[in-house]
């Protein structure tokens, strides 16, 4: 009984496993708190449930990155500029 979006779950998996490991609170943290979200949700099986929980997991990932960039910035900025 092969899902097709199965690949498309482990791809999101994977990429917020690996966006996890700066995480503000500890890589441990989100690492538990991810496995948690994944493993309540692995009973699904309708596959729209299924893409509108992958469509949220991409949204938490951009998210993700818009966080480390903004905190990139603002450590550049404070390296460079005085206030």
């Amino acid at each position: 009984m092969a899902n097709p979006l199965r690949a498309e779950v482990v791809k999101l998996y994977k990429n917020l496993l690996y966006l996890g490991r700066e995480y503000p609170k500890g890589s441990d943290y989100f690492r538990d708190r991810l496995r948690a979200a994944f493993t309540k949700n692995k009973s699904v099986q309708d596959p729209q449930k299924i893409k509108d929980m992958i469509a949220r997991g991409e949204y938490v990932a951009k998210e993700l990155e818009a966080l480390y960039y903004l905190r990139k910035y603002r450590a550049m900025k404070k390296r460079y500029y005085e206030e």
